[in-house]
């Protein structure tokens, strides 16, 4: 018997919106076609990957048929042709409530070390699905989610001196690096904006206080003055291919 195939590729502004949400091909399918709900991508976080540890993640498809689900396959796209495929087979489970939706789970491992070359593979990455019936129709849909994969960052701090009289003049330093998937090292992630926060003594929330941006080798370094005791520290927040980080605090007391 032949059986029908239908393609679907999602816009970007659509894709880029989210990791896990109702496909819009969904939506637009006559009754009885096959039809892709939902896809997620590691509970909806991203994949963020250090110079040497493999990262272990699912991506769940949940797909509808008045006949049942049978199969699906599920394939990573990233930049430069970067992709992955799945460790084994994906597994289709019904649902409990209804036989003719089903959520199909793929196993993923992404190794730095041996996957990786340099750092073109970090950022958008995109899932391709192709789920097929039990009466054997099927569809396949490109982009049917968007995610990243992220270098790993790490983010230190300093205040100094400690312990230091009210008033006086406080120097905040610390240093912002990323995985650097070429060398197998850290480096200095450069003129990049960080936050310092501070959290008074007793309490247990930090506000900012200033932005600082790194300089050429991803030092941090500025001043404030010294009020009351309490922890001082720097924060990064995520972009495209770097994943965000916040640095242990450093209590200073205040004399």
């Amino acid at each position: 018997m032949r059986h029908r195939i239908r393609v679907a590729v999602l816009g970007s502004a659509l894709a880029v919106a989210a990791t896990g949400f109702a496909a819009p091909g969904a939506l637009a399918a006559a009754p009885g076609e096959v039809t892709i709900d939902k896809v997620t991508v590691n509970d909806g976080k991203p994949i963020a990957l250090g110079t040497t540890a493999a990262k272990s993640f699912t991506v769940t498809v949940t797909a509808s048929d008045d006949s049942g689900i049978d199969s699906a396959d599920v394939t990573l796209y990233g930049p430069d042709s970067a992709y992955a495929v799945p460790n084994g087979n994906v597994k289709c489970v019904a649902s409990p409530t209804s036989a003719t939706t089903s959520t199909c789970t793929a196993k993923f491992t992404i190794d730095p070390d041996t996957d990786f070359f340099d750092n073109t593979p970090a950022g958008a990455w995109y899932v391709d699905a192709m789920v097929t019936a039990k009466d054997i129709d099927s569809i396949r849909v490109e982009k049917a989610a968007a995610f990243k994969v992220q270098r790993l960052s790490k983010l230190t701090v300093n205040a100094s001196p400690e312990p230091i009289k009210k008033g006086k003049t406080l120097t905040v330093t610390g240093a912002l690096t990323r995985a650097n998937w070429e060398s197998g090292k850290y480096s200095g992630y450069t003129n990049q904006p960080a936050k310092l926060e501070f959290k008074k003594k007793g309490t247990t929330t930090y506000t900012a206080v200033k932005t600082v941006k790194t300089d050429n080798k991803g030092n941090l370094k500025t001043t404030v003055k010294a009020s009351t005791d309490g922890s001082y520290r720097w924060s990064f927040a995520e972009n495209s291919t770097t994943s965000a980080v916040k640095a242990a605090g450093d209590y200073v007391d205040v004399r």
